[in-house]
């Protein structure tokens, strides 16, 4: 059986690493792994796949960057000649990223099977284009795999065959697990605890100059009482320079712009953080799984299991609420211990090699 992984920007790393290596242990898989070149920094793609200790790519598409409409054309213009000559059974896609969406079609168009790692999570929010491209994946899946039981839940609700669904828990909580004892090694020599930790990223966030100011004034405001750890995303370093005014060592001690860190590094900066302000939908997940308390600065979210069952809090677009709720959070003491979600226990992975494998067998 031979299994295509297609994989477009650095968090499809991370869910498609254990399932690469839970396929290998099967002698009959043979596995190709496709990098579109979605996101692609030689310098940190490079390291994930070291640190994740995944093969290199089979080839790179190198799509590069663009609009939404322009990216997801290169991506399945590129995509299509490398399928017709590999000829897989089955292409494995990952998560909501325009790569993820644009292989599932030109799959579909081929009449080529397509399995859904991460499956089913939704925002219901369709101004946002992974909410889009999640919607659409799932429609042209014959594998869904789930994280949560919401997930199932949702497709079931939107008229997709329960037979296609299988709750299998989250691969990305499989990496973590994996790496956490050499994270606990990893921590940036120039960090010391406590800190906040801060991501952003998301147009909606960083894309308005605005708000972004009176964000970032917000951070400044919390850095006085305690330090903040904020890795720069390269398109909010972008918004920040064109800002004008952003924040320096010398200007603020207390509030430390980092380069996008490595996945080691970066899940050690989790760990060890008093409180994590982020838009970043994984990131949602491993504060949950930690037990770090989490405020994420968006309405809505596809991850709800991380409020229900897990440490994350939705503070939106509302400043007064992201500093009052920091401030409560940093009154009480952070949580420390790990909050457990059914299935996310470090074996999503070997369940989805047992249900591909076991589906081939049955055919």
């Amino acid at each position: 059986m031979h299994i295509l992984h297609v994989v477009g920007a650095r968090p499809n790393f991370m869910k498609a690493a254990p399932v690469l290596r839970a396929l290998s242990v099967y002698p009959k898989v043979r596995q190709t792994l496709v990098h579109t070149g979605q996101h692609y920094d030689a310098a940190m793609s490079d390291v994930f796949f070291r640190q994740l200790e995944m093969p290199a790519p089979d080839c790179n598409l190198e799509v590069g960057s663009g609009t939404h409409a322009q990216q997801t054309a290169a991506v399945m213009q590129a995509f299509e000649p490398a399928l017709l000559d590999r000829k897989p059974d089955l292409v494995l896609v990952y998560g909501d990223v325009n790569s993820t969406v644009a292989a599932a079609l030109v799959c579909s168009k081929l009449g080529v099977r397509v399995g859904h790692v991460e499956a089913g999570l939704r925002s219901g929010d369709r101004t946002m284009p992974e909410e889009i491209n999640r919607r659409l994946t799932d429609q042209l899946s014959d594998l869904l795999f789930t994280p949560s039981e919401d997930g199932n839940e949702n497709l079931a609700r939107e008229g997709i065959d329960r037979s296609k669904i299988y709750l299998v828990g989250n691969v990305m909580i499989d990496t973590l697990v994996r790496l956490l004892p050499k994270a606990e090694k990893s921590l940036p020599s120039s960090v010391e605890p406590p800190y906040a930790l801060v991501t952003l990223h998301r147009p909606s966030n960083v894309d308005d100059l605005d708000w972004l100011r009176e964000l970032l004034t917000t951070l400044a405001d919390l850095s006085a009482r305690l330090k903040i750890i904020f890795p720069v995303h390269p398109r909010t370093r972008q918004r920040l320079e064109s800002l004008g005014d952003m924040p320096t060592r010398e200007s603020n001690s207390q509030l430390c712009l980092l380069d996008p860190q490595p996945y080691l590094e970066f899940l050690a900066l989790q760990r060890h953080a008093t409180l994590v302000i982020t838009d970043s939908g994984g990131i949602q997940e491993e504060t949950t799984f930690l037990g770090v308390p989490c405020l994420t600065v968006r309405d809505n979210t596809e991850r709800p299991i991380t409020l229900t069952r897990g440490t994350n809090r939705l503070v939106g677009r509302d400043l007064k609420r992201l500093r009052n709720t920091a401030e409560e959070i940093l009154g009480v003491g952070p949580k420390t211990k790990q909050t457990l979600v059914p299935l996310w226990d470090g074996q999503a992975a070997q369940r989805i090699a047992q249900i591909i494998v076991r589906g081939s067998t049955n055919d």
